[in-house]
């Protein structure tokens, strides 16, 4: 049975699992229904459905691990912490892709992981409206719906499909670097997506949709904790866009197969402004 110390990873994946499909029954009832949309920036948007999901999510975990802490998107000061210790701490993001579910676009997800140690063990993305649950243990592999999973096996940028986002800030800073490495890598690259998910990229690094993703400033380390294993357990590498190391605190993530990865961070690498 897997675990990490004395903490049961099995049972900690069932409890993710059953909350997130929880959290999922809410998402998909309201998902055609008129929102109350409140803004937490110009475009960063948040739902009653946000904060009903991770309210939801945090309960059910509390009652099986109540000695566990959190780390969640819309109330980490009242569920817990804001820092990541050496003690076993969820991430929950309740529903990634809050636009995309005010506009009825079918990518959002649910996104819950799991650390101890500050490495996180467990890893749970599911997107209820098209039904896909993916999960993974570290050291047992990732799984889409019950179906093991793995990277894409390309190993030519030229082939391969890039996934990124724009993010929330409008700046005219911010703007200009992000548009900048999209036409830096669409020379490289086949072809480009923004889903409006970081979750559900990693994802789709993870089952072999996509080849590559980037992404800076997103959230926090709930959008990235869950996807992150995913990428892992099937066979990817999550790095830091710099080249260094990943982690998950740090608003940066870089992610593709292991023949592709340094073509990713080399291709990052160029002035932030002009």
């Amino acid at each position: 049975m897997a675990s990490a110390g004395d903490t049961d990873l099995k049972a900690c994946l069932e409890v993710a699992v059953a909350a997130a499909k929880q959290a999922g029954e809410v998402i998909q009832k309201s998902f055609y229904e008129t929102k109350n949309v409140q803004h937490k920036g110009k475009v960063d948007l948040v739902t009653e459905t946000d904060k009903a999901c991770e309210d939801l999510i945090f309960k059910a975990i509390q009652k099986n691990f109540p000695s566990h802490k959190f780390i969640g998107e819309e109330g980490s000061a009242l569920s817990g912490t804001a820092d990541l210790t050496d003690e076993p701490t969820w991430m929950v993001d309740p529903l990634d892709g809050t636009t995309n579910f005010v506009h009825r676009f079918p990518f959002v997800c649910v996104s819950i992981g799991l650390t101890i140690q500050k490495e996180v063990v467990v890893g749970v993305v599911y997107n209820p409206i098209l039904n896909e649950l993916y999960t993974a243990v570290r050291g047992s592999g990732a799984f889409l719906n019950d179906n093991q999973i793995h990277v894409t096996q390309t190993t030519d940028i030229g082939n391969a499909l890039l996934a990124t986002e724009v993010g929330t800030a409008r700046d005219k800073e911010t703007v200009d670097a992000t548009t900048g490495r999209i036409n830096q890598l669409l020379y490289k690259v086949r072809s480009l997506r923004c889903s409006g998910s970081c979750a559900l990229n990693l994802a789709g690094i993870a089952c072999g949709r996509l080849d590559l993703f980037y992404e800076y400033n997103f959230g926090g380390p709930w959008d990235v904790a869950a996807g992150s294993l995913l990428v892992e357990e099937a066979g990817g590498r999550v790095a830091d866009p710099s080249g260094g190391a990943f982690d998950v605190m740090s608003r940066r993530v870089a992610a593709a197969n292991g023949s592709l990865i340094e073509d990713l961070v080399r291709n990052l690498q160029y002035p932030q402004t002009r």
